[in-house]
């Protein structure tokens, strides 16, 4: 019965969070808009750079929105890991465009710095009160939901966005009380800056999570020291833990236990899940056990990390020539993918 509840809340607060990503979604989309719209009419470059930030916050809600909706699509037979990878490869995508945008921005800036043009101070305000209006609601609507993980990062998206704009509103109060019309495109470079910043941000978590490195903040030392701590584990090789998309770890291993059956060496396994789940939040692990440390026949070197080059003809002709090596002084191979909770 308890069970049953903590789903339903579960799938209760997830569609809970897809609503409001996807309702911010679409907010933003119409901050967007106002801001093209006034910044060409304001002839206001402030409110064009400011407009391009707004495109990370609705690459960021589109991506937190996307998530949600994957997770809840099951994998199949040609997509084992599902499709969280293609959120992933949107974020390059967005991280490259970013790049140019900012670049784009730094240019114009440079001519209007050797050419100052008039603006609308008027209009800069209008835009870009418009912005902190809907963006404070997103955000504060989004502030509820903040035990997801993915809406987090995206609430702090849209919070940084109402910064942008009340530089832009102080950008034309100094235009509007001064006539320094240099204020407009100085508040670019600093937003090109800040779109620069989230891009490369961007672009190196994606690069590390397609290369498959090791999630940031995880300790390799530290994990295989508690792996290593787990009653009845006597060594650890073949070692790769990786992340699937962002906070979505995954870990294969082989590790050495004493030569036991099956039903005596599932509590080990148990007990290294449990861990792994609970300490690294490690939902996806793959353990396979073994009694004799021979990680050199799968491995080009000995020791923790394999650098997974390919078995040797010979060595595959001996083990055809003779099947039984296979399993001579093996326990065989125990193996568990549990999905566990963050």
């Amino acid at each position: 019965m308890s069970n049953g509840q903590s789903g339903y809340t579960h799938t209760h607060t997830h569609g809970l969070a897809k609503q409001k990503l996807r309702l911010a979604f679409f907010l933003t989309v119409i901050i967007l808009i106002a801001e093209l719209v006034g910044g060409l009419l304001a002839n206001s470059l402030a409110l064009l750079s400011d407009a391009g930030h707004v495109v990370t916050d609705i690459f960021a809600l589109g991506l937190a929105w996307f998530a949600t909706v994957q997770a809840e699509r099951p994998a199949n037979a040609h997509k084992t890991f599902g499709y969280h990878r293609v959120g992933i490869l949107a974020s390059l995508v967005n991280a490259v465009m970013l790049i140019v945008i900012a670049f784009a921005i730094l240019l114009e800036a440079i001519q209007r710095f050797q050419h100052p043009e008039p603006v609308q101070s008027l209009v800069m305000f209008i835009a870009a009160g418009i912005g902190i209006a809907i963006n404070l609601f997103i955000g504060f609507g989004l502030q509820k939901e903040g035990d997801n993980l993915n809406v987090r990062a995206a609430m702090l998206h849209v919070f940084g966005d109402v910064g942008a704009s009340v530089g832009v509103i102080v950008a034309g109060i100094i235009i509007l009380l001064t006539g320094w019309t240099i204020a407009d495109p100085l508040l670019s470079v600093g937003i090109a800056a800040l779109i620069a910043i989230s891009a490369w941000r961007i672009l190196r978590e994606t690069t590390d999570i397609l290369l498959e490195a090791v999630p940031k903040g995880l300790s390799m030392p530290n994990l295989v020291k508690d792996m290593k701590s787990v009653e009845g584990v006597q060594d650890v090789h073949d070692l790769h833990v990786w992340s699937i998309t962002s906070n979505m770890y995954a870990l294969s291993c082989h590790a050495l236990i004493e030569n036991l059956p099956p039903s005596n060496s599932s509590s080990i396994l148990h007990s290294l899940n449990t861990m792994l789940s609970e300490k690294y939040h490690i939902g996806h692990a793959t353990i396979q056990f073994e009694c004799e440390p021979h990680q050199e026949t799968y491995c080009a070197v000995n020791g923790l990390y394999c650098h997974m080059e390919g078995v040797k003809q010979e060595c595959d002709d001996q083990k055809y020539a003779n099947p039984r090596r296979l399993s001579e002084g093996t326990l065989g191979q125990a193996s568990a993918m549990q999905k566990g909770s963050s």
